[in-house]
């Protein structure tokens, strides 16, 4: 007996879209993930839960840095139905802000939140990680993490430590920081005393500058005392959120030093061990949502932020002159090269990043370059 067409048709429907779903669903999680499907909710892997503490280099909720972990921590509880609890402590609430990386690779946390290039000193290769002087944009970084090799040479680098690191999010461009006095030339940098961490310290350091190393929460008393006189702490979203207007005059781009500044959640390897599969994979899915979540939001929020700072706190946004520029860039091929030279891992990580940002400088020139410049070109110079 033949079926009616017009009784099972419903059914048929309701079947077909369900398969659907759930093949757009592995396809979608074999693209994000590496080939491993997230589950989640009642019955996925084991029943035990876990509770971790995650540590940062940021003030407690300061906008996109200091929220970025928090929002983490709400996509791991929800996609582990509670299973996997995150914690997360603010700058000094457990360890100092630069103590972090010490604190998850001693176990005394299982997470942390923060930036490769604070720990130069002891893993000269971190700043790889980061970003580096005229280096890749948030774009560019993503791509060469992901796929072009950078993710593996990223937990070689740590894995002596008993690290296991993820990219956690990306500022963008960042601006080149805030001034007490106008810088027309290069013998404007000699004797400034700025703060500006990773390798771009050492660059402003051989370009007659001083660089000071000092956690975001201290930046705005320094400059307000006077213990430094210059600072690049972000961009516009972040800046007006410490109120650095407040104690400096001159606001300078571009952001030479930071072109793409990744953030890294870093993970305690033996903590992470411990974690049925499926908690593994939403660690390290919720790591990589909450990486475009942050690059998303700095690009919205900077915009709004600018404008406030420019018209409602009378900012003086000034461009560094090419020479200065010229001056930086010199001054960082020397710095890369003592860098390398002076480090195996350094120089295995500097040739795989260097290979890749040729080849995407190459296709970005006439891509997204191109495409801002012809931009620029009919619709006029958005800068003030």
């Amino acid at each position: 007996m033949n079926p009616s067409p017009s009784k099972f048709q419903p059914l048929v429907i309701l079947l077909l879209t369900a398969a659907l779903v759930a093949v757009v669903g592995f396809w979608a999680a074999e693209r994000a993930g590496g080939g491993r499907v997230l589950s989640s909710g009642p019955g996925a892997g084991s029943g035990e839960r876990f509770e971790w503490k995650l540590v940062t280099t940021w003030p407690k909720n300061l906008p996109g840095l200091g929220t970025a972990p928090e929002t983490f921590a709400r996509l791991v509880g929800e996609l582990s139905d509670g299973r996997l609890t995150v914690r997360v402590y603010g700058a000094g609430e457990i360890v100092p802000a630069l103590g972090v990386f010490d604190a998850v690779s001693g176990g005394v946390a299982e997470m942390g939140h923060g930036a490769s290039y604070y720990w130069k000193g002891k893993i000269p290769a971190a700043v790889f990680f980061t970003a580096v002087p005229f280096g890749m944009t948030a774009q560019e970084m993503n791509g060469w993490l992901h796929y072009g090799g950078g993710d593996a040479l990223w937990r070689e680098t740590y894995a002596p430590f008993g690290v296991v690191p993820f990219a956690g999010g990306s500022t963008g461009v960042q601006m080149a920081g805030w001034f007490n006095r106008e810088i027309t030339s290069t013998e404007d940098l000699r004797g400034l005393k700025m703060r500006i961490p990773g390798l771009a310290g050492e660059v402003f350091t051989a370009a007659g500058g001083t660089a000071v190393n000092i956690p975001g929460g201290e930046v705005y008393t320094s400059m307000q005392t006077g213990v430094i006189d210059a600072v690049e702490w972000v961009g516009p979203y972040n800046d007006l959120a410490l109120g650095l207007h407040e104690v400096a005059e001159y606001y300078y781009y571009p952001g030479w030093h930071e072109p793409g500044a990744m953030l890294e959640f870093i993970v305690n390897a033996d903590a992470l061990a411990t974690l049925p599969e499926d908690l593994k994979a939403i660690v390290r899915d919720a790591a990589r949502a909450t990486n475009q979540d942050m690059l998303d939001e700095f690009t919205a929020r900077n915009n709004a932020a600018l404008e406030t700072l420019l018209e409602e706190h009378d900012v003086k946004l000034r461009r560094l002159p090419d020479d200065v520029l010229a001056l930086l860039k010199e001054k960082s091929d020397e710095v890369m090269a003592r860098l390398v030279a002076g480090d195996p891992m350094a120089r295995k990580v500097y040739a795989s990043y260097g290979e890749f940002l040729e080849a995407v400088r190459a296709y970005h020139g006439i891509s997204e370059q191109a495409y801002i410049n012809a931009r620029t070109a009919v619709l006029g110079d958005p800068v003030p």
